[in-house]
């Protein structure tokens, strides 16, 4: 492959000029950026590059911190649950969290802030009720009921930043001060935060990207006794509260939110949860504030003549990339951590931005280069699974983080990231900007819609890929696959229906979390709406356990659609017949197919011998399929990520929405492959996902069958027969 060079960022730090000069070379980087922990000296920032310098609005700035601690960021956390013996019951309400990280906010009043909650009765203990001691970190209850269990929701200021904190206990930076956030909703604090942009610019004249990192208010991550994660949420608004947005938040929607509101039981309002009335009105007045803050600093970035840059990640709460409000900030460019497909494609799908860019694995860290391991198998595994996504929709840019000394010392990988890198400016050179074929579109269904674009549940770097209803299993899958994606919400279908260009509608998730939709399937309004859909032609691919809840003698409230239903106890005494597989069945024609479910499900039941059941294990149905109308339901009982539930997946599209003929358009036979036409470029990819050679007949968009070989992760490039009508 001939040497390219651009659209690569490389890390640097102090004392390592020469190296830099060379990695420049070698990976073909055409800008340079410092990380958490290091500074780029003036030597470095001299050389043929653009520089990328990070920028912490609110940490790193502990002289005026420490001169307003009253200022200091805050958060509501919830104490353990304490079950009462007598009347007299003592919580101590900071057992089990880091006294570095977090401290009890004593300068507001804690019986206005403050909330004891007997969780027994799901009532609030009156405030005449309990007393604080302050020197033991206790709140004492009197009154209380024996044998009820209690909690303290109690507000705190946060003193360490938690990525800091990470950082500094991963790379054991010993007595590097612990960086205190403060919250620029305060006075003092916004004042600073502009005054401080404003001379960080005239002092930094070589800086031409402006990496904010991101902006006020970090994800949810609180760390236990043990400096461990405690819990952690990459959506969660709870580092955004203080007692002035409460104020605020009141004095605009006419009523006063809770601590529950924030605390919700101790889940903290986490992706999962449906989500309440008041935890959207709270996100909303976030992210308002945000967007209107962030934009008056990035106002005065363009000023300076540099660009801004956004790191999806620690501060970026409130920003929310596909939200109402993310255009009024003005960026030139999102930056974010690349965990694979799902979170490539929430990065490259970005709208109104000049440019994205995505910071791959692993981080220069020394938690993966040591001696005796080999990061090049963290690399190609990232970078093969995040490919896939970039045949859809490439990023602009591709980066690292981290120390550049460390990742010199592993030459066998410095070999691969330069293979890495010409393949992307490659890739970039044919596809770049340029529209994809898409067979079908595809909506997925949840409580969260647009909002969560191509967003599961993430934790600091990466996802977690293991989940029972493998709702990033859909993500994933459909990251590289040839089809539309978009996201909708219950709230969106109630008032507008489904959009007409929607050919299949897919809800996955567990019961009752705001995956699967929980109590809006309560709802006539969308409930005959999407039977409207599949009755005239739709499809519908339920995952899991899809539109759950008991109601009306359904667990599954599109039983009628899917075919099927799952048995809760209450109906055992009815007889069921319907258990024979179907011997043939277009959901089952790939050849050495082996069925994967995860931890698969159980006790899901054939409404009639109409149903098409497809697999049936573990006394329960696996995947099936139904006739309703003209259109089809389809009942998958779990879906973890791989490339043959990958497969899987594409004939459940297709089957649903009873175009399965056109499935073999632009189309590879072995699992292993994929096939991405660019009729706008004239040209198409024959991709091997796998790291071992394949052979695969393929079809061009004509349904022509050819024979080609690949080497292991090769991309083959063909022009398109013009003949060839898309």
């Amino acid at each position: 492959m001939a040497k390219t060079k651009g659209r690569v960022t490389l890390p640097s730090e102090g004392g390592f000029l020469n190296e830099t000069k060379a990695m420049m070379e070698r990976w073909g980087a055409d800008a340079l950026r410092d990380s958490d922990g290091t500074k780029l000296p003036e030597e470095i920032k001299a050389l043929d590059a653009s520089i990328y310098t990070t920028y912490f609005v609110a940490r790193g700035h502990n002289e005026f911190a420490q001169q307003h601690m009253e200022e200091c960021q805050q958060l509501y956390l919830m104490s353990k649950r304490v079950t009462a013996q007598t009347e007299q019951v003592e919580i101590s309400f900071m057992d089990g969290y880091f006294h570095q990280q977090v401290k009890p906010d004593y300068y507001h009043d804690c019986k206005k802030w403050w909330e004891v909650i007997d969780r027994t009765l799901g009532q609030v203990v009156l405030p005449k009720d309990w007393q604080v001691d302050q020197e033991r970190d206790v709140v004492m209850i009197q009154n209380g009921k024996p044998f009820h269990e209690y909690t303290v929701s109690f507000l705190v200021y946060a003193i360490w930043d938690p990525t800091q904190m990470y950082n500094h206990i991963t790379n054991q930076w010993g007595d590097k001060p612990h960086e205190i956030p403060f919250d620029v909703r305060q006075p003092c604090s916004w004042q600073f935060a502009k005054d401080y942009l404003v001379q960080w610019l005239k002092e930094n004249p070589r800086t031409d990207v402006v990496r904010f990192t991101t902006f006020f208010y970090h994800f949810t991550l609180v760390f236990n006794d043990q400096a461990k994660e405690k819990f952690v949420d990459w959506f969660g608004y709870g580092a955004t509260v203080s007692v002035k947005a409460l104020e605020e938040f009141e004095q605009e929607y006419g009523y006063r939110l809770r601590p529950e509101d924030i605390v919700d039981n101790g889940y903290y309002n986490s992706t999962f949860r449906v989500p309440s009335k008041q935890y959207l009105d709270y996100m909303d007045f976030i992210q308002r504030f945000v967007a209107k803050k962030a934009g008056e600093l990035i106002k005065l970035v363009h000023e300076a003549g540099r660009e801004a840059m956004m790191f999806l990640g620690d501060n970026w709460i409130g920003t929310e990339p596909y939200g109402p409000y993310f255009p009024e900030i003005g960026l030139d460019a999102v930056v974010g951590s690349v965990g694979g497909g799902a979170t490539l494609r929430l990065i490259s799908d970005i709208p109104g931005v000049t440019y994205t860019e995505g910071r791959f694995l692993p981080y220069f860290f020394p938690d993966t280069f040591y001696p005796g391991n080999n990061p090049c198998l963290e690399a190609e595994e990232n970078w093969l699974c995040a490919r896939r996504a970039m045949m859809r929709k490439p990023l602009d840019r591709i980066g690292y983080g981290g120390y550049l000394s460390l990742a010199c010392q592993f030459p066998e990988f410095v070999d691969y990231i330069e293979q890495v890198t010409d393949e992307f400016r490659k890739l970039y050179e044919n596809i770049g900007g340029s529209r994809p074929y898409c067979g079908l579109t595809v909506g997925i269904l949840n409580c969260w819609g647009k909002l969560r674009s191509w967003q599961a549940f993430m934790v600091a770097h990466a996802l977690w890929y293991q989940q029972t209803y493998s709702y990033f299993g859909v993500l994933e899958s459909l990251s590289g696959a040839a089809v539309n994606v978009v996201f909708l919400s219950f709230e969106e279908i109630r008032k507008e229906g489904i959009p007409e260009d929607i050919d299949v509608l897919i809800n996955a998730g567990a019961a009752g979390t705001a995956f699967s939709g929980g109590e809006e399937w309560l709802d006539e309004r969308v409930l005959t709406k999407i039977r409207r859909f599949v009755y005239h032609g739709g499809g519908f691919i339920g995952i899991g356990e899809p539109s759950a809840i008991h109601f009306g003698g359904r667990f599954f409230q599109l039983a009628d659609v899917l075919g099927v239903d799952k048995e809760l106890g209450f109906s055992l005494s009815t007889d069921r017949y319907w258990k024979q597989e179907a011997p043939q069945h277009f959901l089952k024609e790939e050849e050495n197919q082996e069925f994967s479910f995860g931890e698969g499900m159980k006790d899901v039941y054939a409404l009639s011998e109409k149903t098409e059941i497809v697999n049936y294990s573990q006394g329960s149905v696996q995947l099936s399929a139904n006739s309703y109308g003209k259109g089809r339901g389809i009942y998958i009982a779990g879906l973890p990520y791989s490339h043959e539930n990958t497969r899987l997946l594409l004939r459940c599209l297709y089957y649903s929405a009873k175009r399965e003929t056109e499935m073999k358009r632009w189309f590879a036979e072995n699992f292993w492959c994929e096939v991405h036409a660019y009729p706008e470029r004239n040209l198409y990819a024959v991709v091997n996902n796998s790291k071992m050679p394949q052979s695969t007949m393929i079809y061009d968009g004509a349904g022509h069958p050819e024979t080609v070989f690949l080497e292991g992760k090769e991309i083959l490039w063909k022009a398109i027969n013009s003949k060839i009508t898309n």
